[in-house]
């Protein structure tokens, strides 16, 4: 039951019986009891990182209940909300997993150069930002020139292609 690791991680905090490492042990034991819940031997989501993620709500909503009454059903509405958003982040993730083995299997046979492979794999993993053929050059640690031979490559084969802005706004997405 789901409660019963909302209510572990609680009063494991609440009771505090180490100097130090209470809440990592805490998320532990919240993790393991929704691994055992599952019986299954993959997890794909960590209560553990999102909780770190929004550590700042976490620590506000552990103190309003700790020093509240009994009722600790903000903590409750908090976990749950954050196990969602636990499950929501690894559908990104795996989203973006999927995503990227669909496009390289897609270029099975195709060869790339490493400075190729490891742009487009950037752009694969959600790359912040336009990607011009200076930003191109320093992720590849090449020339200006090499980086160009690089793009019009990915261009000519349809891996790459121009956004509508042009002349020194020049930049490019993959072609997906």
């Amino acid at each position: 039951m789901v409660i019963r690791a909302v209510l572990a991680h609680f009063w494991f905090v609440t009771i505090h019986p180490f100097d130090d490492g209470n809440g990592r042990i805490a998320r532990a034991i919240a993790d393991m009891m929704l691994a055992r819940l599952e019986k299954s031997p993959w997890r794909f989501y960590s209560m553990s990182t999102q909780i770190q993620r929004e550590r700042k709500a976490y620590y506000a909503v552990l103190e309003k209940c700790q020093k509240g009454g009994l009722d600790i059903s903000p903590w409750i509405e908090w976990f749950l909300n954050c196990l969602k958003g636990a499950i929501e982040a690894s559908e990104e993730t795996l989203e973006t997993i999927l995503g990227k083995a669909r496009f390289w299997e897609s270029h099975a046979g195709e060869a790339f150069n490493e400075r190729q492979r490891n742009i487009i794999n950037r752009l694969l993993d959600c790359f912040e930002g336009k990607l011009t053929s200076s930003k191109w050059a320093k992720l590849g640690k090449c020339s200006q020139d090499t980086a160009l031979r690089d793009i019009n490559d990915l261009l000519g084969r349809q891996v790459l292609k121009k956004e509508k802005a042009g002349g020194r706004s020049t930049n490019y997405v993959l072609d997906v």
